[in-house]
């Protein structure tokens, strides 16, 4: 049985009322849920309250799953960020993913762009130097538009793939692959304008 399978299964037995299966609903996708939401709120704090709020809003709307239009995972990231923009719309915050590059500690999903590759021999210059590289990728995918921001963390950061994100935004995968393409570019502009400026 492959991991889908698992998860419908478990889906299945929630809706018919196993707490246990709900339990492991709630393990398996606790940590994807709240690095989400912690790069939407920016802290810790607000960062469990929402998932909190979106384990509510799965939870009830579990019945409403349907396997055959997309994976669980598609699903649950739909739910979280369809909550999220709902939430930082009633705070009035218009610019929703502000904080979606924020690091979330040492937790391997949702690690910043600098630290895809990563060699474990590093000495204390590198170490530095890796900090440093982190901090001017987040300032620059600060300056990026919300939606190519968004675009590419879902891309790069959330591994989902070109069909997955277009689901999850409402958009065609055209649109989802010109914002990837268009992301990169300009965050690879901006970090060349700011090494410049550095060396």
């Amino acid at each position: 049985m492959d991991d889908a399978q698992i998860v419908a299964l478990l889906v299945r037995r929630c809706v018919a009322g196993d707490a246990a299966a709900w339990e492991e609903i709630v393990q398996r996708f606790n940590r994807r849920i709240y690095n989400i939401c912690y790069r939407f709120a920016g802290g810790g704090e607000d960062a469990e309250d929402l998932t909190q709020e979106v384990f509510i809003k799965i939870y009830r709307t579990l019945a409403s799953f349907d396997a055959e239009k997309a994976s669980f995972n598609t699903w649950v990231t739909t739910v979280t960020r369809n909550l999220l923009v709902d939430h930082f719309r009633k705070t009035k915050n218009d610019r929703i993913t502000d904080s979606m590059d924020a690091p979330v500690g040492d937790q391997e999903e949702g690690q910043a762009l600098s630290e895809k590759i990563e060699d474990k021999g590093v000495t204390p210059d590198q170490l530095v130097q890796k900090q440093q590289t982190k901090q001017l990728v987040q300032e620059a995918l600060q300056k990026l538009s919300p939606e190519l921001r968004e675009a590419v963390i879902l891309r790069d950061l959330q591994d989902m793939d070109y069909r997955e994100i277009a689901q999850v935004l409402k958009v065609p995968e055209g649109t989802v692959k010109s914002r990837i393409n268009r992301g990169r570019t300009e965050l690879a502009r901006l970090l060349q304008r700011t090494y410049r400026q550095v060396s």
